[in-house]
């Protein structure tokens, strides 16, 4: 027993000792201040795809999409650079002219100063995948890594703004800008 408890405690010791190089190395830190606001833009935040030549009625409806929610996991420490994962949520919908169970919706992830210029911007492409009859689906996208360079430790993640919506046609984005829209699942 004298022999077993003077390794125990070395052993202790030496358990803690590893810890706290293991959590220095990960540099476990809270952030410098808060994460970049994210979110979609208004105008761009939906999608409502007629037939060519369409007087934007619902029986000329195409496919629908729509940003439901968008959120943000960021991290940094010191002047290192701000990294952020994003989770953005999808519905869509089918309507009457629709020609497949799958369609691709094209859409872009900016970043951006709170002054609103644009520092970066990526577009991305999301896949609805209807089942059978259903009219409706929904997805959730995750960009693993966005890369946010800071000048120095002083420069907080509320300085910029990570912004998402649908890469859209002058027609559909005067569509959004009149105030108009259509959603497949009205009424259900």
């Amino acid at each position: 027993m004298r022999i077993i408890l003077p390794i125990l405690a070395l052993a202790l010791v030496a358990g803690c000792s590893s810890t706290k190089d293991l959590a220095e190395s990960l540099n476990t830190r809270q952030n410098a201040g808060a994460c970049p606001p994210v979110g979609s833009v208004y105008d761009a935040a939906r999608i409502v795809e007629f037939r060519d030549g369409s007087d934007e009625l619902y029986s000329d409806i195409r496919y629908t999409g729509e940003i439901t929610d968008v959120r943000s996991f960021c991290r940094y420490t010191g002047d290192n650079p701000l990294t952020a994962e994003l989770e953005i949520d999808f519905a869509f919908g089918k309507g009457p002219l629709a020609d497949a169970n799958t369609h691709d919706f094209g859409y872009w992830v900016a970043v951006t100063r709170r002054n609103g210029k644009v520092l970066a911007k990526e577009f991305y492409t999301v896949t609805a995948q209807f089942d059978g009859n259903s009219p409706l689906d929904g997805a959730t996208q995750t960009i693993d890594r966005i890369t946010i360079p800071r000048a120095d430790e002083t420069i907080a993640g509320t300085n910029f703004e990570i912004l998402v919506g649908f890469d859209l046609s002058e027609q559909e984005l005067e569509f959004n800008r009149a105030g108009k829209r259509f959603r497949m699942d009205a009424g259900s």
